[in-house]
């Protein structure tokens, strides 16, 4: 059974910074591509981030290039997003998909609440 879990939000002030980490389970997934995702409230779900994880290349939204940086731990199974700088609006739930690519996503974690208060 495939599991995605996300842990590591939480409420911070404007300008700190969260790491969430996404740990993957079930299946191998090095021939997947791994994604963060956000939604706020009343929006729909938005990319952030993604990593191919064999390869190791990332794609970025341009509204976090910069500041957010996507990596995975092979012996962990477990794909993080570390986020600097965080603004009020970065406010959202965010959430972990895996897909094999052309913008898909097969499985998807629970999500993780991240606030910034101005």
């Amino acid at each position: 059974q495939v599991q995605l879990v996300e842990s590591g939000g939480g409420l911070v002030p404007a300008g700190d910074s969260l790491r969430l980490s996404c740990a993957a389970s079930g299946r191998t997934f090095s021939s997947y591509i791994m994604g963060w995702f956000r939604q706020a409230p009343g929006k729909e779900r938005k990319f952030v981030a993604n990593i191919n994880w064999s390869a190791g290349t990332t794609y970025y939204a341009d509204s976090v290039k910069g500041r957010f940086t996507i990596s995975r731990d092979n012996a962990k199974n477990t794909v993080y997003l570390q986020m600097n700088s965080l603004k009020p609006e970065d406010t959202a739930v965010y959430y972990c998909g895996a897909g094999q690519g052309r913008g898909t996503y097969d499985y998807w974690g629970q999500g993780t609440q991240v606030t910034v208060s101005s």
